[in-house]
Formats: C-alpha cells, structure tokens, sequence
C-alpha cells in the first residue's frame, strides 16, 4: 500500500512507501499521524498549508460486514483543531483496490478554476470542472457517472464546500451511484473547496483487492465475526429500523433535542419515530425500502429509501440525527417536510446536524417559528442563493447565535452537539466535552450502557473506554455497528489483522488502537493552542434544567480534566 501525494498548484503526483510510523495505522489514526507528522497545528485551515486526507481503514478492501468506510480529515474549518469524519460507500474500497494507503491532497491553486481529480491504475489527472460548478451533489454525480461509467467510486462537494461554509461535507457515492454518504462533520467539504477540487473521481477497474497474507486465517475470522453480528439482537433492529430506532429511546429517556434543545422530550416523537417511519415506508412501496445497505456486503443493511406517497424518492437515507436536528429540534412532525428537508440539505452538501442546529437557534432568533418547515426550507434556500443570512446559517450555529445574540447554542469546540442532550445522557457529553473532535457522538455514545445517566460520578470511565473503542474502530475503518459482532468475538480483530497484514497483534489491539489516535489528537490540538477551557459544555447547560428530569451537566471540571491522564 502506497501514499499518493497531490500537489493540487503544481497538478503533480507523487507515490511513496508509508514511513514506519504510518504503516501500523489506517483510517482517523493515521488521519492523525500524519497529520501531526505534516500539518503545521496553527495554519489556516482554509490556506495552503492545510492538508486534505482520505484514509482508508485498516479492515477496508474486503468487503467484510460493515467495514470498508473512509476516513477523511485535515485541520478543521469549524473547530480549528483535528478532524477526522468518516463515511460508508465505495470510496474506501475502490482507494484500497489501486493500493491507496492514504491520498493527501497539498497546497492550492493559484486561481478560482475548478477541477476534478481522476484516480486510476495510470496515475491521476485533473480536468477542468467549472460547468460543475453550483450544481447540487445529486446533479453533479449524475453527469460523473454519465461520463466516466457507473462502476467509479466519487468524493464530491456542493454548493456549499464551494461558497467555503464551515458546515459543508464531503458527499460518496453508495453501493447504488448515490451520492449519499457523507463525511459530514467539521467543515471539511469547506477545505476540499479551498483546493478547488469539486471532485475525486476513482477508477479502480485495473486494480485489485489488498493481499491477505494468509486467506484461510481470515475467512475462519470473518466466519466468526458474521455469526456473531447476525445474532446480536440489535443487529435486527437497526435492519428494521436503521437509527431512526433510536427516536423513541431518546425521547424516553428525556434527551430528545426539542425546540433548540429547550426541553428533553417531543410530544409528537412517535410521528417521527423508526416504528411510524418502516411502517410508512412499508404502506408506501414502490422505491421506498425500510432497509438498505451503504456499502456492499453489509449485511446490517441499516439505511433506508424514503419515498413519497407519489412514488418518487425524496431522500436516501432519513437518520435518527437528522430527524432529531431537522424535525423534534425544530418542532416539525411530519417525515415528509424533514426528507424534503434532508434532501436540500444533501444537495448543498452539508451537515444536517450543524444545519439543524443552526436552524433552532435562528428560531430563537425569531428568523422562522418552530413548526414552520416551510420557512425552515426557505432558510435552506437562502444558503443556497449564498445570501448573507444564507451564509450565517451556513457556518453553523456557532456563527448564527453570534450573529442573533442567542446563548442557547448547543455547540463544543464549535461543533453542534448531536442528537442526544447530554444533560440526561451524562457520559456522552463527557464525550462532547473531551473529544479532541468536537461534540461528536459517534466519538463515544454511551446511551445504551446500562448505567445510571443521571449520575454524574460514574461517567468519566464509561466515555473514556467509548472514546478508545471508537477511536480505534474509525482506525479499523468499521461502522459503529460492526461493534455488535466484535464485541461478541472481540478477538476477531486480532484474527483478522494477523491474516491480512501477516504480523502479530495484540488482543487488545481495538483500545491500543483507540489510545494512541486519541494521543495523536490531543497533542495536535494542543499544539494548535486548545486548553482544558475547551473541553467543556457551554456553561447554559450547567445551569438550565432540562424538562422533564429537571437536570443540569454536572460532571465536575476536574474529572473531564483528568480523563486521559493514562495517555
């Protein structure tokens, strides 16, 4: 596996061996070795000296369950510190069919033309991609794969990683040619934009699947880890339900972001709930499908095809954060003005959390009413015109309470808390607060620990060994989901690596993996200036109760400071 280096002023390649440090490393760990090795902490993240990265994981290019997702990262335009989001897709396999270990896109061009980057088996070249330019990613794919075939992998950005939005995403084509995966968080659509890529188109019909050094050692392993993910019961409920499953638990447990985060439970959650969403989608048919996979061989198949009582597709997929950001936290209660919703946020290629977020402080703003999807959509528009209230929204809802003078902003390090209100799930917002990424819950969700979430004394072990397990997941490049079956067979990992890579591991390998990304983080973003003032909640959710348990976040300062004492 070699690194390719693009120098996006010069238009030149060049292709390495990985030094020694990089080759134990895959996806967001070795997103941060390399980044800490080549990245100056304190450039612009919008300037030359930034670097753009996508990493596939060490798992990836076999098409083993839930495991072949991309990891892309660079300085973040939104935090300003690591950032590494990852995607499901056919980006991560095809990089690894031509031998990619990781692609580093360099420095910027000296003018505002627009180009896409073609990645083949003979080399790379860069065509001129200015009639792209402004158009949506759904549009924008489309006349991709007319040209370069339907079997490419694309990375691509919309409007809005063009107009530089701190929110925007990189959108990846799914198994199917949509380009609906995204590496959604941190602004890093913003950053490809800055090196006027608009896409990454990879050809991988020349290349080849990564050698397993021993074949038979590695189908024993995925045997093992596939029966085990196929028993696991939540398996089957995120193939009937996807992780809109996890509406109802949240509202249950009161942490359900309601009217920007003001209360903890939706009155109408179960219209928006994966029960009324399979059940709609069931009564619908046609291109509707209630389970839908991101990435072949998956056999979770947690995605979904939400379609329109009239037989056309509105939007694949609808998820449990969009839901949450986009309907309970906005006060909207039909599924079809949230996947309309979905949709013009897809397009623009950004972040529906970041977007949702920004949309409920405008509405304590008074810029629209809660409830008022109509208006939620105009606002959506108005990013898309690039109008100064359009590009507001668009740098998130750090830069819209600014702006508004609104204190209810569900925000750390400069990214929109998910959803899950982390004064009733205490130990992910341990995780919102620490995470060298920002308030991220696929950093470290802790909601389905059997805990009391309440307790604020108990929380700092529990997001801890969450952050070091899914540290070390985005480095294996495997969906959270995939730690149903690892879980069960934990020393699966270990199997697989020692076949694929023929060298020894340790069992422990998953938190190994997990301490030392989180280290490479840390010390990056400690370097770029960030202080034990940033791991923290913003001080409103210290002293505002949150109806109905009436709690505060109240993990001590003290105790978030010393979480990664070990490391």
């Amino acid at each position: 596996m070699k690194v390719w280096r693009i120098n996006t002023r010069t238009k030149k390649l060049a292709i390495e061996s990985p030094p020694d440090n990089w080759i134990p490393l895959g996806g967001r760990g070795l997103l941060a070795r390399i980044m800490l090795d080549e990245v100056d902490p304190t450039c612009a993240p919008l300037g030359p000296n930034n670097k753009l990265i996508f990493a596939p994981g060490l798992l990836v290019g076999h098409r083993l369950s839930s495991c072949d997702r991309i990891s892309i990262g660079g300085k973040s335009p939104l935090t300003g510190g690591v950032k590494e989001a990852n995607a499901g897709g056919s980006t991560g396999l095809q990089l690894t069919y031509l031998g990619i270990k990781a692609l580093i896109l360099e420095d910027m061009p000296p003018d505002d033309e627009w180009q896409l980057i073609h990645l083949s088996s003979n080399g790379i070249r860069f065509e001129a991609a200015n009639e792209l330019a402004g158009l949506g990613v759904y549009d924008t794919a489309l006349r991709l794969l007319e040209r370069f075939g339907e079997k490419v992998a694309i990375a691509l950005i919309g409007p809005g990683g063009e107009m530089g939005l701190a929110s925007a995403g990189i959108q990846n084509l799914d198994k199917d040619g949509v380009p609906s995966r995204i590496a959604a968080r941190g602004g890093l659509g913003a950053l490809m934009g800055s090196k006027r890529i608009k896409a990454i188109v990879i050809d991988s019909a020349d290349g080849q699947k990564p050698h397993i050094a021993d074949t038979s050692a590695f189908r024993a392993a995925q045997k093992d880890f596939n029966k085990a993910l196929m028993a696991h019961p939540q398996t089957q409920s995120y193939t009937d339900f996807g992780t809109s499953a996890m509406t109802n638990l949240c509202n249950t447990l009161g942490a359900m972001p309601t009217r920007n985060f003001s209360s903890g439970q939706f009155a109408a959650a179960e219209k928006i709930s994966g029960e009324h969403l399979r059940q709609l989608l069931l009564s619908r048919g046609g291109p509707s499908e209630t389970t839908h996979a991101c990435m072949a061989g998956c056999t979770i198949r947690c995605s979904n095809v939400f379609g329109s009582e009239n037989g056309d597709v509105i939007v694949s997929p609808l998820e449990y954060e969009t839901i949450g950001l986009m309907g309970s936290n906005l006060d909207i209660d039909n599924l079809d003005d949230i996947a309309r919703l979905n949709w013009e946020v897809n397009d623009l290629g950004l972040d529906s959390i970041e977007i949702g977020a920004a949309l409920g402080v405008a509405a304590n703003a008074g810029l629209l009413s809660f409830g008022d999807a109509a208006r939620a959509l105009e606002l959506l528009r108005e990013i898309r015109a690039g109008s100064p209230l359009g590009r507001i929204l668009g740098n998130g809802p750090v830069t819209t309470g600014r702006v508004f003078n609104v204190e209810r902003v569900p925000a750390v390090k400069g990214q929109a808390i998910s959803a899950y209100d982390p004064r009733v799930i205490k130990g992910t917002g341990v995780t919102y607060a620490t995470s060298p990424q920002g308030a991220d819950h696929t950093c470290g969700l802790t909601i389905r620990a059997k805990v009391d979430h309440h307790d604020p004394t108990i929380q700092i072990d529990l997001s801890r060994n969450a952050q070091f397990s899914m540290a070390g997941y985005d480095t294996l490049g495997a969906c959270v989901f995939a730690g149903f079956g690892f879980a069960a067979t934990p020393l699966t990992i270990r199997d697989l690596l020692q076949a694929r890579y023929g060298r020894p591991f340790s069992d422990n390998i998953l938190q190994d993996l997990g301490r030392e990304t989180i280290s490479l983080e840390r010390e990056f973003n400690h370097r770029a200036g960030f202080t034990p003032a940033d791991d923290r909640l913003p001080e409103w959710m210290t002293r505002e109760p949150l109806p109905p348990h009436n709690t505060v976040f109240d993990v001590p300062d003290k105790d978030l400071d010393h979480i990664f004492d070990e490391i």
